[in-house]
């Protein structure tokens, strides 16, 4: 009997690389990443890819008249405290007659060699054209080819593949494939194309030919879809390029698996991998599907006004894949669909209980409703309501209304000042209403993180003004805009220390 390879799933992941929300509460420059890990010539090699939203991006004039972004990448890969692979470059976008004329995405793809084994990888973006906090992505890599054994590459998505006439960077198996780099299918997709290599299947079925078996099933329940499949024979060689296309046109709204497979000619698995996508497709509806989610806390969510609150107060611990899918659904009619996506959001982050992390963010969007919300403005898309949301409440608050600061500081010339201290008398400082939130632990980020927020104009309305978190806004000048630019440049203020200390 031959062997069983199982292959964990830890290939083309999609995971966000946007920057946080800042102080306007509008969104900083977006960016997909996934990555793939395949063989060539015996030797394993990792793909990344990253596709940017140019639309997020700060375009700048060239010499030639026309306009141009540009990123600044910084990607290690580590094992263990060892750097294994670092690459740190700029990305331009492609050139376009005028900056409003952004209404595409640009790739960015990388391949280099690594041996078998799991590493981290650490990826930082930023856009060239601001000093805003770079954005930071952690990924464990996963690289198992076993010398001479029957493995399987990555099943990668792709947009397009097209007979390769030159070698490049996108050519694998004969083709030259632009990646597909997400997992949400919109709509107006109606095929699924993915790509994939098996090797060394001849050690295991010899001359004979094998069959690669790729399928669609519902990821709650394990059941297949129909009839969307693709089987065909291949003949076993050390390397078996596969490129192959499904038709999702049918395929309703819902939480699916991408399943491929190698099978010998007695049909037992030799090898398998498992893809989870979305698929929004509100045209087409699923009886089955739709009976299942009335049996989760998501059928409780009939209100679909109140939904769509709820699917948009999301935002601020979605990643950018989930993003993209909120905005669909919050733009058209379809009850089943969002209460689905309800119970897979909550379902990805607690298996064994998601309608549990589920009502513990409710009581949170309540709260900022409730508290931070103002006229026309959702509380949950306020700073202080998206702050609260994404790291929960703070350890500590500290609200000044109007404060006023008396401290002496700066060096005086003579060493000593009339009332004996080192320092200069400025006067009385009188600082705008504010917050300071002290988080004691926020996860992937060192201790003692603290949020400054204000009233910029004493209306109720407070922004962020200044953090010590990472990807959070961060302004040297914060406390001179606090105080209305009564603080000389290089002095601090008695804010500025209470941030130091976070009280």
């Amino acid at each position: 009997m031959s062997k069983r390879h199982i292959i964990p799933l830890l290939a083309s992941i999609c995971i966000a690389a946007a920057m946080p929300y800042g102080a306007t509460g509008q969104s900083k420059m977006s960016a997909l990443f996934s990555y793939a890990t395949f063989c060539n010539s015996g030797k394993p090699y990792v793909e990344t890819y990253l596709s940017f939203d140019a639309w997020t991006m700060s375009f700048a004039k060239q010499s030639d008249g026309s306009y141009l972004a540009k990123a600044n990448i910084l990607m290690v890969v580590k094992r263990s405290d060892s750097i294994v692979f670092a690459k740190k470059y700029q990305l331009n976008s492609p050139r376009v007659a005028h900056p409003d004329s952004n209404n595409f995405n640009f790739l960015d793809v990388q391949r280099f060699g690594l041996a078998n084994g799991i590493y981290n990888l650490e990826l930082t973006i930023a856009d060239a054209a601001h000093n805003d906090q770079p954005n930071l992505v952690n990924e464990k890599l996963l690289v198992v080819y076993p010398e001479g054994k029957t493995s399987m590459s990555s099943v990668q998505l792709m947009a397009s593949a097209v007979p390769t006439k030159e070698e490049n960077i996108l050519s694998r198996g004969g083709y030259d494939m632009q990646p597909y780099v997400s997992d949400y299918f919109p709509p107006q997709e109606k095929q699924m194309n993915f790509y994939t290599e098996f090797y060394n299947v001849d050690a295991e079925v010899g001359s004979k030919p094998f069959i690669v078996y790729a399928f669609i099933e519902q990821r709650e329940t394990g059941t297949r879809c129909g009839n969307i499949q693709y089987i065909r024979r291949h003949q076993a060689a050390a390397t078996v390029p596969v490129y192959a296309s499904l038709d999702i046109s049918l395929l309703p709204s819902g939480n699916y698996n991408l399943v491929v497979e190698a099978r010998n000619r007695d049909n037992q698995t030799l090898l398998s991998r498992r893809l989870p996508f979305f698929r929004s497709n509100p045209s087409v509806r699923d009886t089955a599907t739709a009976d299942f989610y009335q049996t989760t806390f998501a059928a409780l969510l009939n209100d679909e006004q109140q939904l769509n609150i709820y699917l948009d107060a999301l935002y601020p611990i979605a990643v950018e894949r989930e993003k993209v899918a909120i905005n669909e659904l919050i733009k058209r009619p379809g009850l089943s669909e969002k209460q689905a996506f309800m119970y897979e959001f909550w379902q990805r982050r607690d298996p064994l209980d998601p309608e549990s992390r589920w009502r513990e963010y409710r009581e949170r969007i309540e709260y900022v409703e409730k508290n931070f919300g103002y006229p026309r403005t959702h509380g949950y898309n306020t700073d202080r309501g998206r702050v609260y949301l994404q790291y929960g409440p703070p350890d500590y608050v500290r609200d000044e209304k109007n404060f006023v600061s008396t401290r002496y500081m700066g060096n005086s010339t003579n060493g000593q000042n009339e009332m004996g201290h080192a320092e200069v008398g400025i006067g009385q400082i009188f600082y705008l209403p504010y917050q300071l939130w002290r988080y004691d632990i926020i996860p992937g980020d060192d201790a003692n993180r603290v949020f400054i927020f204000w009233d910029e104009f004493r209306s109720g309305f407070y922004k962020l003004l200044n953090s010590n978190a990472k990807g959070e806004v961060q302004d040297p000048k914060w406390e001179r805009r606090l105080c209305q630019q009564q603080l000389n440049e290089d002095l601090k203020g008695e804010v500025g220390l209470q941030f130091e200390r976070g009280y």
